[in-house]
């Protein structure tokens, strides 16, 4: 059984005052069937990690690059995310595709050098408005996983979110006919490229306008098994009850 997960993403939000919301997470969900991340901004990772420590609540990075050192000003290692006490993180996701023009293979590297780090890699996957109006969903999630997804992936080590671009933080969510669409094949994508055993353990993510009011109906769409949440994971009081949606699914 894949245990279910239910990721926050902080993004570019939050600064030493909101890691009050994890401990009120935490005493809200001591003990949740699902397990629950949340990936604050890389100046909160040290700090969050120390606070959550022995709780149910763990803690991830937005991004890393792909190399262990080196001449990459502003840019953060898997490695440093690990010791600063993260046990996943995020590539691809679409705003770095977009704002920085990341590759299919620049995220699979960043991916690599996650699971080399002992990180999760949740590797990102969406298609845009205008791809998904011009029929091309299908063909874009399959090109951006056959790109991004490193053969070392297994359900230990690598995540996998759909997250349609268009649906972010727009309030717009697909039909649940068409996640399912998209999540079964992806499912189909990995078993054909892995095999069953190995791909069944993969975890997939909905990401994309998640909120209380409609986790319980995208929970139970076919192999979704939790959600990357944006803007609904910055406080306790919208995410708890997407955490409690995901524990009763």
């Amino acid at each position: 059984m894949r245990r279910k997960l239910a990721a926050g993403n902080w993004k570019m939000n939050g600064t030493g005052a909101a890691l009050s919301e994890l401990s009120a997470l935490i005493a809200v969900h001591p003990h949740p069937s699902c397990e629950m991340l949340i990936c604050p901004p890389a100046p909160l990772i040290h700090r969050a990690a120390a606070l959550v420590q022995g709780s149910a609540l763990a803690i991830g990075g937005q991004d890393c690059h792909a190399n262990e050192t080196g001449a990459h000003t502003g840019d953060v290692s898997a490695a440093m995310l690990a010791e600063a006490g993260a046990t996943h993180v995020i590539v691809g996701h679409s705003e770095r595709r977009e704002d920085h023009g990341e590759s299919d293979a620049q995220v699979c590297a960043k991916a690599q050098a996650a699971i080399a780090a002992d990180l999760v890699a949740i590797i990102c996957v969406g298609e845009s408005l205008a791809q998904r109006e011009g029929g091309q969903t299908l063909q874009v999630i399959g090109a951006q996983l056959a790109g991004s997804v490193p053969e070392q992936a297994t359900g230990a080590n690598t995540v996998i979110a759909y997250e349609p671009i268009w649906a972010i933080g727009t309030g717009k969510v697909p039909t649940l006919a068409e996640i399912a669409e998209v999540h079964d094949f992806i499912r189909a994508e990995l078993t054909a490229r892995f095999g069953a055993e190995r791909a069944g353990a993969v975890r997939l993510l909905y990401g994309g306008s998640v909120k209380p009011s409609n986790a319980a109906e995208i929970f139970a769409v076919s192999n979704v098994d939790g959600a990357l949440v944006g803007g609904a994971s910055l406080k306790a009081t919208d995410f708890s009850p997407i955490v409690a949606a995901l524990n009763a699914a």
